[in-house]
């Protein structure tokens, strides 16, 4: 987790900083003495939270957390400072705490114990969110886009210069090579069997021994037989623990 101090107080600073470096792991990537400043490292820099004093120059505290509440992707933001009367107008812009001067060691750790773990939670939240997106693929049926589920997808065969998809009922044609479609599915559920077929591995229902060491494989609800080439079979049979 990365964070700025925004503080032009220089002892304020250095004990906050401390603070910080003590109880958490939270790294101090830069600190700012002024809004306008730090406005401008934003513009090129990616932070997850901003220790923000209010009374600073040129921007102060609250019209510089008000720029920021309207990025796409907004830090957490903690006000530092030594005046009370700004808090309600602090959590109008949502920010995540309010903490008073002189520092409080103990509410310091409190509050950073807090901001690690709601960083944490967003963060699980968006890898399942991005997890769940990646699992899911664009397939085309006449001039309709159909958003299926991959695990829905038995096979895909090539033919000619498309790529035949098939689910337990319906049939896709893709406008690219069977190589193109299979580096857009999950690597750890489809193999490429063959040079003209890509396989979802979970829909395999029978393995059937065929010639010069090759296999046919026979899926779930579905009459099509899958050809395994001799140069994946290996490949094949360590998978599926043959």
């Amino acid at each position: 987790m990365k964070a700025i101090i925004v503080e032009d107080e220089i002892p304020a600073k250095d004990e906050l900083e401390y603070l910080i470096q003590t109880h958490s792991r939270i790294e101090i990537v830069a600190s700012f003495e002024d809004g306008l400043d730090v406005l401008k490292f934003l513009q090129e820099n990616e932070v997850d939270a901003i220790f923000l004093d209010i009374n600073i120059p040129s921007l102060d505290g609250m019209l510089l957390a008000s720029n920021i509440s309207k990025f796409a992707k907004k830090p957490y933001i903690i006000f530092t400072t030594a005046y009370k009367e700004h808090a309600a107008q602090a959590f109008e812009l949502e920010a995540f705490d309010y903490i008073l001067k002189p520092y409080e060691e103990k509410r310091i750790a409190a509050m950073l114990a807090k901001l690690e773990s709601a960083y944490q939670r967003e963060s699980k939240g968006s890898e399942e969110v991005t997890t769940e997106v990646n699992r899911r693929i664009n397939l085309r049926k006449n001039e309709n886009i159909i958003v299926t589920d991959v695990n829905d997808i038995y096979f895909a065969e090539a033919s000619e210069k498309v790529t035949v998809v098939y689910t337990k009922s319906e049939e896709y044609m893709m406008q690219m090579s069977i190589s193109d479609f299979h580096d857009k599915l999950p690597q750890d559920t489809f193999f490429r069997c063959h040079r003209s077929y890509t396989v979802n591995l979970s829909k395999i229902h029978e393995i059937v021994p065929w010639f010069n060491h090759t296999y046919l494989v026979r899926l779930k609800d579905m009459k099509a037989e899958i050809p395994v080439s001799r140069s994946k079979a290996k490949a094949f049979r360590q998978l599926m623990h043959l």
